[in-house]
């Protein structure tokens, strides 16, 4: 084994595991939709790392504006005005609706989402906030209390005040449903829990504007503009997260825009700067910043508008921009959609296709009746391990968890390498599928 290994096993804890139970790969390189372990293998990268190298790696773009601000200007406290803050605020501002007003600058997504309801409780005076139970919107205690799914109850009790509401889950509705003759329960079940809390004690909703990590839960046509009619019914804030579907993700800028809402206050981080630094935003409507004139803003981080992050931040943006990498993630939506609903057809172990933009799952069960899950909820690997394994023999860097596989890779792909890296996830399918359907 190589220094590199040694040292990471030896002193460093990683993000959701079972420590003795690790052999993580040392990676060496990346280059675009690649990257290299220490022994020269190349892999597809289709989770664009955790869904937020969306710029690829090592655009030189971005790489030259950390350079260059570094030799300009490291760091400067969040109580000065700097010349990259202040760009990068006023550049998101103008790509968000009209509404929006100010940025509050944070070190990613946990601490954007954290920072929002501390801004929505201290606007409405409320305290309730209303997430959804396959939700995910951090690991820090006031974020994992936002989120629903089964990272939350091991590290209670978090921040209280958060009440959590079912999703809308068409594949497997909650409520017995079929879309064509559902009435929006999903969306009407939120109206009815605001009334068990009462309205005047809601500050806000908050949710993915898809479902990430949870199973890429795209919203059925009309529920975004319910849950926004609902909120403004009752006086109560709109948050979306916009952590995963934020720049490009769903091939527009914000996930929120394939839809005919307006948010009151958006959060993002991940795509923003791909990662390249660390960074969030939280951004919100011009009478919620009008609103901080007179009282006190509640929030402060030491590395607010961090000055190299901002400047791979606007970099990131000029290369969206100029390289046309938002319109070719929704001129690659349909192409992949196609080509993930083929491997459906083809193999009985897919049960549900979901994809919006290049934001793609593939939920696998043993049986399409009954939809017995291929792997429980929260449940160990299971058979889905021998898939995982045939992917990474292929050179595929795939993000597998419960019985879901992802396909979410940087917005920058070509349909060429796209088209490839599916064939060989088709490879790996039928292989499995030699050992699994006959366990």
């Amino acid at each position: 084994m190589s220094e590199a290994y040694d040292n990471d096993r030896s002193y460093v804890l990683h993000s959701w595991s079972v420590q003795g139970k690790l052999s993580p790969k040392v990676i060496t390189r990346g280059d675009g939709v690649f990257f290299w372990d220490e022994n020269g293998k190349r892999y597809y990268d289709l989770g664009a790392q955790l869904v937020n190298l969306n710029i690829g790696h090592q655009h030189p773009k971005v790489v030259q504006a950390i350079k260059d601000q570094a030799d300009k200007l490291s760091y400067v406290a969040p109580q000065f005005a700097e010349e990259m803050r202040g760009k990068l605020a006023k550049r998101i501002i103008e790509l968000l609706p009209e509404e929006f007003g100010k940025c509050f600058f944070t070190l990613g997504g946990a601490d954007s989402n954290e920072n929002a309801i501390k801004i929505a409780r201290a606007f409405t005076g409320k305290n309730k906030i209303i997430t959804r139970f396959r939700s995910y919107h951090g690991a820090t205690y006031g974020a994992i209390a936002l989120t629903g799914d089964p990272r939350r109850p091991p590290v209670e009790p978090a921040m209280p005040g958060v009440i959590h509401c079912f999703d809308p889950y068409c594949y497997r509705c909650t409520f017995g449903q079929k879309p064509e003759s559902c009435g929006m329960q999903c969306a009407e079940h939120i109206r009815e829990i605001i009334q068990y809390e009462t309205p005047e004690t809601v500050a806000a909703v908050m949710m993915e504007s898809v479902t990430g990590s949870n199973g890429i839960l795209v919203p059925p046509k009309g529920y975004m503009e319910r849950v926004r009619e609902i909120c403004d019914e009752f006086g109560i804030l709109l948050i979306c997260d916009e952590v995963m579907t934020g720049f490009g993700r769903t091939g527009k800028w914000f996930g929120f825009q394939n839809f005919d809402i307006v948010p009151d206050i958006v959060t993002m981080a991940k795509g923003v700067n791909s990662g390249y630094v660390p960074l969030g935003v939280v951004a919100v409507q011009k009478k919620i910043a009008d609103f901080f004139d007179d009282a006190m803003l509640y929030c402060g981080l030491t590395y607010s508008g961090h000055p190299v992050s901002c400047a791979a931040a606007l970099a990131c943006l000029d290369a969206y921009e100029e390289e046309g990498h938002i319109d070719n993630a929704a001129r690659l939506a349909p192409v992949q959609a196609e080509l993930l609903e083929g491997l459906k057809a083809k193999h009985p172990l897919v049960g549900d296709v979901r994809s919006i933009g290049l934001f793609s799952v593939m939920e696998m069960v043993k049986d399409r009746e009954t939809r017995e899950p291929l792997s429980p909820w929260n449940g160990a690997p299971g058979l889905m391990a021998e898939i995982s394994r045939r992917f990474d023999e292929k050179g595929l860097s795939v993000f597998v968890r419960w019985n879901y596989i992802f396909l979410t890779p940087p917005v920058i792909i070509t349909e060429e390498q796209l088209r490839d890296a599916i064939a060989l996830m088709d490879e790996c399918l039928t292989e499995a599928e030699k050992v699994i359907l006959d366990v």
